[in-house]
Order: structure tokens, then C-alpha cells, then sequence
């Protein structure tokens, strides 16, 4: 009965500890809709300014009829989802879902928060509204999940196409705004694709990262010593392309290997200390896949 109890005991652990990355993801996708809903409140209304997707064209049905935001978002992503249902991975729609479901009643629980933000500067409140809601959106996407709306369309031209999100947003809302001048006039519009602009760089630095990923490539009288210390001091495998120099004619080894940008200082550290005349290219990596490096769904 006792071994009976303490297995019963390690199952139940076992089960806690799987449901814990889920209630972080959960928390996480709460959080960023939070951020969200206060940039739309507390920046975006008050200055009539708008946000991007499905809270974009909400603000504006809400500008014509004061109709409540939140529910004019639960409303407009409806269709949207359908749509998704067969082009969008399952899982980023379950999770885009309940992201959207509780942004939506974020909306209304914060409809009143921009009395307890006078800033009294349009600019400074576009700048601080872009930022809060690009790493809101940016929490929500590294969480594999999304405001709903054209989000969801951009999630599929970045799986399909790789294009950036940010950059997809930002191409998608160019309608949005063009409208948006139309009904509110082209200072208000401009001031918005100020904050979309704004939102969108951010949000693409969240969700990939701070400590962005490089590609480097070097040549060295000593590679096998260089690779050898790249793996025993950085933790990073290296892989050797055979070359052939255009001048010389003299057969090289290529050592080519992918570091994280905290990690570039002391590559060149350790290169120079082995040796100070070796050739080594950086470049910047838009999305690396494989062990040691965290895959981006999207």
C-alpha cells in the first residue's frame, strides 16, 4: 500500500512538472496581451491613434460608433480563425485563441486607464505606445502565439515565404492606415505608422532575441587548434570546408561555425592568442536551427 501511495505520489509529480511550461506559456501570453491592452488604452485612444491588424480596425469602428474595443476584436477575429483552422499550425491557433480571447477582455477591464496616463505629448505617446505594444506582440510570438488577426496571416508568410513578422505586419497594416487618413486625417495616420514602425522593430528583437546569432567563417594556419578551442572554450562545433586560395593556389582549411553575439569577443580572443594574422568573416544570422540554438517557430 505504501509503494502503491509513493508511486501514485511520483506520477502526480511527474504530471505537475509537465503542466509547469504550459502555465509559464499561458502567463506569458497573458502578460504580453496586458501590455498590449495598456498601449491601446492608456497611448493609442486617447490620441486617436490606431494599432495594427484586428485592433486597428476595431479602433476605427470604435472611433464611428464607440462600440466597446475588446468586443469589437473578439468579433472581427472569428472569420479569421476559421480561416487559419487549415493553413495554420494547430497548436499557434489554440494558443493565438485564448491569447486573443483574453487580450479582448483585457480591453475592457483597462478601457478607462488612459485618465491615469497624461503625458500630454503625442509623439512621446506614440514612441512609449509602440514600444509597449511591440513587446507585448513580441511575448506573445515567442510563446508561439499572436494577437489573432493578420497576425495569423503573417505567421504563414513567414512560414511559407520567411519573411520577417515584423516586416509582414508592417506590410498588411499599410491599408489600415491608408485608411485610417481617410477617416481621421494623414497626421493622425502618420503618427500611427510611427508606432506601428516602432512596434514591429521591437517586436522582431523580442521574439528572436537579444543575443542574436552570427556566422563566422575564418581561415588559419592552425585551424584544427582554432576549432579545437572554439569547442573547449565556447562550447560551439566547427566545421571545415575545404578552399583553395585564388592567388596562391595553396589548398585551406575553412573553419566555419555559428556563435551567439555574446560569444564574439572572445572568438576573436581566442583566434588572435592562437593566430594574430588568421582572416575571419562575421555575419549577422537571421535564424539558425539545430542543438544549441533556440528554433523559431514562425
Amino acid at each position: 500500500m505504501e509503494l502503491a501511495n509513493k508511486a501514485k505520489f511520483k506520477s502526480s509529480s511527474k504530471d505537475d512538472s509537465n503542466d509547469l511550461p504550459h502555465l509559464l506559456r499561458l502567463g506569458s501570453i497573458v502578460v504580453g496581451g496586458f501590455l498590449c491592452a495598456i498601449a491601446i488604452n492608456g497611448f493609442f485612444i486617447p490620441n486617436s491613434l490606431l494599432s495594427g491588424g484586428a485592433s486597428g480596425i476595431a479602433l476605427m469602428i470604435h472611433y464611428l460608433t464607440d462600440l466597446p474595443t475588446g468586443l469589437l476584436v473578439f468579433l472581427l477575429n472569428i472569420p479569421i480563425f476559421i480561416i487559419g483552422f487549415k493553413t495554420v499550425d494547430r497548436d499557434f491557433l489554440l494558443y493565438s485563441f485564448i491569447s486573443m480571447f483574453s487580450m479582448s477582455l483585457l480591453l475592457n477591464l483597462t478601457q478607462d486607464i488612459g485618465a491615469n496616463i497624461q503625458i500630454n505629448d503625442l509623439l512621446l505617446e506614440t514612441i512609449f505606445g509602440g514600444i509597449l505594444n511591440g513587446i507585448g506582440m513580441g511575448i506573445m510570438f515567442r510563446n508561439k502565439a499572436s494577437q489573432g488577426g493578420l497576425d495569423i496571416i503573417a505567421a504563414i508568410l513567414k512560414k511559407r515565404l520567411n519573411i520577417e513578422i515584423g516586416q509582414a505586419l508592417m506590410g498588411v497594416n499599410i491599408l489600415v492606415i491608408g485608411l485610417s487618413s481617410f477617416l481621421f486625417g494623414l497626421k493622425l495616420a502618420m503618427y500611427t505608422l510611427i508606432g506601428l514602425y516602432i512596434g514591429y522593430k521591437i517586436l522582431d528583437k523580442v521574439q528572436t532575441g537579444i543575443d542574436t546569432n552570427h556566422t563566422v567563417m575564418l581561415i588559419s594556419k592552425k585551424p584544427e587548434i582554432v576549432a579545437r578551442e572554439i569547442f573547449e572554450e565556447l562550447g560551439r562545433g566547427a566545421t571545415f570546408l575545404n578552399a583553395e586560395g585564388a592567388y596562391t593556389n595553396d589548398d585551406k582549411k575553412v573553419v566555419y561555425c555559428t556563435v551567439t553575439s555574446t560569444q564574439i569577443g572572445k572568438l576573436k580572443e581566442i583566434v588572435t592568442n592562437i593566430d594574430e594574422n588568421a582572416f575571419i568573416n562575421i555575419s549577422e544570422s537571421k535564424e539558425v536551427k539545430g542543438k544549441g540554438f533556440r528554433n523559431i517557430e514562425f
